[in-house]
């Protein structure tokens, strides 16, 4: 018979907010409950009677509470199978039947991220508590399990619409929650004593999943896992779908280079940064950004390091975005780029990007730090006659910045920290060169004076030769080619001056 009455029940939690009606309905089905310390002591509260772990293993609670329920006649009565045979046993040794079993574990990970105290966070590994969800959850066949107060709720709806009986199907759906829970917790426990860079094992555990709208394409189904909320609060708009989230990181990455700067704006399609600039007030950095290629800021992605206002939001609001992302908005630019209900408005809250990135990759996964290192790390060394003014410093830098979150191969072109044009995602070198000059052409920009950047070395000096044919004065690369020479003699010749910045930014 699949469908089990519950007759008893095991509990021992961490959190009891939530507790109170499951143990009132408990006693009401004269279900017998045990229990022990805190949460033996909240039962009795409630004024309902409550049998004593204690008492049932004729142990007390010792070693200061780490060994509480870790015994034969506890882990017997969850354990045992409802044939014969356990039957049997069970009687021969005098342990009780447990039909329910509800877990609530020590919070690890909430004390991991608010404590640097290790002696703490080692008291927050439970141990007798994870050992009863894997021993109720692996006998689902007869037992009830609750692992967590997340699933308080579900048990209180069987025991109010079905009088303590269960269900197959209940037993197996709270199994499958109870082993989520307990494989992320050893995760948890494992990243705190892991370190990736130094082991052979990586362990990728979360709880929390989104479903999109859908994939890439719509034929394609697609969830998100992770906690968004963290990262922003979307104050308006549709759900936001895989695509948007791509962008959505990506945009990130980005302005995270520029976020202790003055205002500063980007514009983004496909993961790619098509308008981006800086200036003295918020308004005039989306001025300069969109200059950049108004025509492919249409349904793009627009992100700011600062606050929008009014002035600036009327300016946004004339073209069709899919998401704009700022650290605030004015109540008055709130109240306009609302009215536009597709629209999303995201409140940035975290401009900081993950140290490492994992992503899946033919049979297994690949693990890499971020490429986060600071620009002001970079040693950016003058290998031409002429050495760059402060101002084509500060365009380097900037062009840096940029080259670094474009897909490779890629060059940008900047001035005046603006970007004026950019090649990116090219097969070869010299037709990003190629695409960078004639975009900030058609884009209506005087190339005398710009800046070129490029994420790895030039094999042959082609591209330079064609940047100072367009006018740019100032190069900065990587270096590193065995050709370097011939790119900064075309400079000597030229009068410009070749920074090797000594990091090449690969972007796949």
């Amino acid at each position: 018979m699949s469908d089990k009455f519950i007759n008893s029940a095991l509990i021992s939690v961490y959190h009891k907010t939530g507790l109170e009606e499951v143990i009132k309905r408990l006693d009401d089905l004269n279900i017998k409950i045990y229990s022990t310390g805190g949460t033996q002591k909240y039962i009795e509260e409630q004024g309902v009677e409550v049998h004593t772990v204690e008492n049932l293993t004729s142990y007390p609670s010792i070693l200061g509470g780490r060994v509480k329920t870790l015994h034969p006649k506890i882990f017997g009565g969850i354990l045992a199978r409802r044939e014969q045979e356990h039957l049997t046993e069970l009687a021969e040794y005098d342990i009780p039947e447990i039909d329910l079993v509800i877990v609530d574990l020590y919070p690890f990970e909430e004390t991991l991220a608010h404590s640097d105290d290790e002696s703490e966070i080692i008291e927050k590994i439970d141990i007798g508590g994870i050992s009863l969800i894997r021993a109720a959850a692996k006998n689902y066949m007869d037992i009830v399990v609750v692992p967590s107060k997340d699933q308080y709720s579900d048990l209180l709806d069987i025991l109010n619409t079905k009088s303590g009986l269960t269900s197959l199907e209940d037993r197996k759906r709270l199994a499958s929650k109870a082993f989520a829970i307990s494989s992320n917790y050893d995760s948890s426990i494992f990243g705190f004593f892991n370190s990736v860079n130094e082991a052979d094992h990586l362990r990728i555990s979360e709880d929390k999943a989104k479903t999109l709208r859908y994939g890439e394409n719509p034929h394609q189904k697609a969830i998100f896992y992770g906690d968004l909320d963290k990262q922003f609060e979307q104050l308006c708009g549709k759900e936001l779908s895989y695509n948007n989230l791509v962008d959505i990181d990506a945009a990130v990455e980005i302005i995270h280079e520029f976020e202790h700067n003055l205002p500063t704006f980007c514009i983004l399609k496909h993961t790619n940064a098509c308008g981006v600039a800086t200036r003295e007030t918020v308004s005039d950095a989306w001025d300069a950004a969109l200059a950049g290629d108004p025509v492919s800021a249409f349904g793009g992605i627009l992100i700011s390091n600062s606050e929008i206002d009014l002035s600036t939001a009327e300016k946004i609001d004339t073209i069709f975005y899919e998401v704009l992302m700022a650290p605030s908005f004015t109540a008055e630019a709130y109240t306009l780029l609302s009215k536009k209900k597709k629209r999303v408005l995201l409140k940035l809250k975290d401009m900081s990007i993950p140290q490492e990135r994992v992503k899946t990759i033919l049979n297994g996964y690949i693990w890499q730090q971020s490429d986060v290192i600071d620009h002001t790390d970079h040693d950016f060394k003058t290998v031409t006659k002429r050495q760059p003014t402060d101002r084509e410093m500060q365009n380097i830098t900037f062009a840096n910045k940029c080259v670094k979150n474009l897909k490779s191969n890629t060059i940008v072109l900047v001035r005046d920290n603006q970007l004026l044009g950019m090649g990116c995602g090219q097969t070869s070198r010299v037709d990003a060169c190629k695409q960078a000059i004639d975009k900030a052409i058609r884009m209506g920009f005087i190339l005398d004076g710009a800046t070129m950047a490029s994420d790895a070395f030039f094999p042959f000096p082609d591209c330079v030769e064609l940047a100072h044919n367009a006018g740019v004065t100032t190069v900065v690369q990587p270096g590193g080619s065995i050709k370097d020479q011939l790119s900064i003699d075309v400079c000597d010749a030229s009068d410009m001056t070749m920074v090797f910045s000594g990091i090449r930014h690969f972007k796949h």
